[in-house]
């Protein structure tokens, strides 16, 4: 630790960060607009000069410097004395201000960064209270940039985050700063849209409203969204995200800063992957079904009407004839929860390990990294809990196999009672496991849409996606990761942990953190949350 004095307050920071992040970690605003902690330094905002004492060159006594430092690109060391609270220093910062401000169309009312944008929020620290430029503005072009983002020229400061996260992080390198001087702009090389699987990225990183998701655009003032933090459930990685909604509604999902996981990025993937929460075909009610006969129970009456099928069919056919499908995309919480309560009606029934859906290979980023150099990974495994699944269903004990050797037995004949969760965001079951997994006489099917399974269970619940629930994940390093509930579960539906939870005999609401201290008392891997700390306040 090096300790070093800002503003006549001492300081202690890691070794080797800038002077600008340490004291962006002190808690002081600096303004800032080039600078991003996951980019190469290239100091050219000029927003975040400092002044420092340096010893005088004849008489090697300590004195404020003629010039001024960017704090961005000065490594700190100990015994360091810089100071932003001067004329000097707010001088450059109103002076660069005006500069940026010269050309910039006056449209924040219609502007989607409005609110969220530094442009804005410098210029009404530093700024002046009116423009001396009297010369027309500079229009500068609005293009497309790829399928999902918008550039608006005009409103652009040349930070060039966009360009180096392309260039570092991604590795595809479709931006560059085109001509010069005051002609200088943002553009993709010709024939190269800006295509790639971390793209939505730049528009997060934009300090303005230049870059622009095509999605969002003009769907909500940011004002007006409720930011719920969670984790991706799109693959095992684990990316912490904020889930932004209003109106009952998802209206983006932003990336939260977590290092050593996904620092400060997340794919698109998972960025859009969220439109299965609203389809219209999403199961909202329990329904039994008896030959041709269909009804809707009360929640209320759900642990006792499935308590008692299961039970008969484990008194009648023994209770190694009861399977429970156990999914990965299921909370750890709610699996734990799922096998108690198989346990408790069929103590020798067989656990599952869920379909784990896969997608080629796991991608490494930026573009023909190995794994050790790679900055962001997204792996093939397409599901968020396998890991912490495993270990429950490992410490439970007695037959556990995998969804392969279900389904196997299921088409034998070789279950009389199967519950089975789904949960995944579109289809998942194949004509031929539904062929074989249609001969268990009693199926009480766990899922978010209708399928050839739901046709042919008795009883049917619906499940919530993750912005319903809450609970936690464990992703494929073993970190376990909460995640809070963003929306109110659809009329008719119910939290799967809440449901779960009557179903096990516990009393009382859910909660996440309850249950998960029980399961730590036979369980260490969760004992231990590895949630993201929280990034600087003013850090963007």
């Amino acid at each position: 630790m090096a300790t070093i004095t800002i503003d006549g307050q001492q300081a202690e920071c890691r070794e080797g960060i800038s002077a600008l992040q340490a004291a962006l970690e002190a808690g002081l605003d600096i303004p800032h607009y080039c600078y991003h902690p996951g980019l190469k330094v290239v100091a050219s905002c000029r927003l975040c000069l400092m002044e420092m004492q340096l010893p005088h060159p004849k008489t090697g006594e300590m004195g404020w410097a003629p010039k001024m430092q960017p704090s961005c690109q000065t490594p700190v060391r100990d015994g360091m004395i810089i100071r932003f609270e001067s004329d000097r220093v707010r001088e450059n910062i109103r002076a660069t201000m005006e500069a940026y401000l010269l050309n910039h169309p006056l449209d924040c009312p219609v502007c989607d960064q409005a609110g969220e944008c530094y442009l804005q929020d410098y210029s009404m620290r530093f700024g002046r209270a009116s423009s001396r430029f009297v010369d027309a503005k500079t229009v500068m072009p609005k293009k497309e940039m790829g399928p999902r983002t918008l550039l608006y020229a005009d409103r652009c400061v040349l930070c060039s985050r966009c360009v180096r996260f392309t260039e570092e992080i991604s590795g595809t390198a479709e931006l560059c700063v085109v001509s010069r001087g005051a002609r200088s702009e943002v553009d993709a090389f010709p024939g190269l849209p800006l295509d790639n699987p971390l793209q939505g990225n730049v528009v997060d990183i934009c300090p303005v409203g230049a870059l622009l998701d095509k999605d969002f655009l003009f769907t909500e003032r940011v004002w007006n969204l409720k930011s719920t933090p969670s984790i991706c459930p799109g693959c095992s990685t684990g990316c912490a995200i904020n889930v932004d909604t209003s109106d009952g509604r998802v209206k983006r999902l932003k990336p939260r800063f977590n290092p050593g996981v996904n620092d400060w990025w997340i794919c698109d993937d998972g960025r859009f992957g969220y439109a299965y929460v609203h389809d219209q075909r999403r199961l909202t009610q329990p329904l039994t079904r008896r030959g041709r006969d269909v009804s809707s129970p009360l929640w209320e009456e759900i642990p006792s009407l499935v308590r008692v099928r299961l039970e008969n069919e484990a008194t009648e056919h023994g209770s190694e004839k009861i399977a429970a499908v156990v999914s990965p995309m299921m909370s750890c919480e709610e699996a734990w929860l799922l096998v108690q309560f198989v346990r408790q009606v069929a103590p020798d029934s067989v656990l599952v390990m869920g379909h784990l859906p896969s997608e080629g290979e796991e991608r490494r980023f930026p573009v023909g990294s190995t794994n050790g150099q790679a900055k962001f990974v997204i792996q093939a495994e397409r599901c968020p809990n396998r890991r912490g699944v495993e270990l429950i269903l490992a410490n439970a004990g007695g037959s556990v196999i995998d969804f392969a050797a279900f389904v196997e037995r299921a088409g034998s004949g070789d279950f009389a009672a199967a519950w089975i969760s789904g949960g995944y965001s579109g289809e998942w079951i194949t004509k031929e496991w539904a062929k074989a997994m249609v001969k268990i006489p009693l199926i009480v099917a766990h899922d978010l849409f209708p399928s050839a399974l739901t046709e042919a269970a008795a009883v049917i619940l619906p499940a919530c996606p993750f912005v319903e629930r809450e609970g936690s994940f464990m992703n494929h390093a073993g970190r376990l990761q909460t995640f809070r509930r963003a929306l109110t579960p659809l009329s008719g539906c119910r939290q799967d942990g809440q449901f779960l939870a009557e179903l096990a005999g516990h009393e009382g609401l859910y909660n996440g953190r309850r249950i998960r201290e029980l399961m730590a008392a036979g369980m260490a891997e969760f004992s231990e949350i590895s949630d993201p700390p929280p990034k600087p306040v003013h850090q963007h």
